[in-house]
């Protein structure tokens, strides 16, 4: 299981915000005020797992304390760190039954004075998201069995093959000023022959319209595989990628035993 990225308390509110300004029925987030059944909450963790990968996100999202109906922030008495499964803690209980294991992560802000508990989880890869052997998606805003939609079944399986890795995201949650100090903007725009925005919005959205960039579910940026292996002005940056990084080695005589010289470029 890969961690998630950091998450601190400007990026949870922001996450917040634009979750609230969803429509009603996302495949992909959920909205409680103390529903705290651990069966359901497992349901759940698969459902927006599927449906997360279902609409090209890279995380489903299970809130506690905003209103399903009118995304009004009201607040939850819900305390994840506390909360059981008979005698085991509800976490080890809920990882323990899903297949494969996710690195779901619960956090806890306050917004408006309302106390909220974010759960992240991330969306299925490779195969659906099981929960006590059972593979769930959401229909509407209802939460039901995989195998009782076979359209979405097979749609969710095509969404595992058609993800280049050029989409991936090399580097999460950052601000506009993170995405100019990462990337060689000035280069990009030199080899397109595009004069230099003169400010930082122009910036940011001619690479976000060539998928350089794209924008995170909490309003933030994330620089794509494309974008660094491109344009990155250290590859060293990007976790992952370094050792994609361009190498130019002489060698001593054809059989390439002895190396006289290596030279590594580590700029996208």
């Amino acid at each position: 299981m890969s961690l998630p990225p950091p998450r601190n308390e400007s990026y949870l509110v922001g996450l917040v915000n634009e979750l609230c300004k969803l429509p009603a029925e996302v495949g992909w987030v959920e909205f409680k005020v103390n529903n705290s059944d651990p069966q359901e909450i497992g349901e759940y963790i698969s459902a927006l797992s599927n449906g997360a990968a279902l609409a090209g996100k890279s995380y489903g999202y299970l809130v506690w304390g905003i209103d399903d109906q009118t995304h009004d922030i009201v607040g939850t008495d819900f305390e994840p760190a506390t909360a059981k499964k008979g005698n085991e803690a509800l976490e080890s209980w809920l990882l323990r039954l899903l297949n494969p294991k996710l690195h779901f992560s619960f956090f806890g802000l306050v917004v408006k004075e309302r106390r909220l508990v974010i759960l992240e989880i991330p969306a299925a890869n490779a195969k659906p998201t099981s929960f006590y052997n059972v593979e769930y998606t959401r229909i509407g805003s209802y939460k039901k069995p995989l195998k009782d939609f076979a359209e979405h079944e097979r749609a969710l399986w095509r969404a595992f093959d058609k993800t280049p890795f050029e989409e991936l995201v090399a580097s999460p949650n950052l601000g506009s000023e993170d995405v100019l100090e990462l990337l060689d903007y000035p280069a990009y725009f030199a080899l397109l022959s595009l004069p230099l925005p003169s400010d930082q919005a122009g910036i940011i959205s001619a690479l976000q319209a060539d998928r350089m960039i794209v924008a995170d579910d909490a309003g933030r940026w994330q620089i794509t595989n494309l974008g660094a292996i491109l344009f990155a002005r250290d590859l060293r940056a990007f976790k992952g990628l370094a050792r994609k990084a361009l190498r130019l080695v002489v060698w001593d005589g054809k059989a390439r035993v002895r190396a006289l010289r290596e030279l590594v470029g580590n700029r996208g």
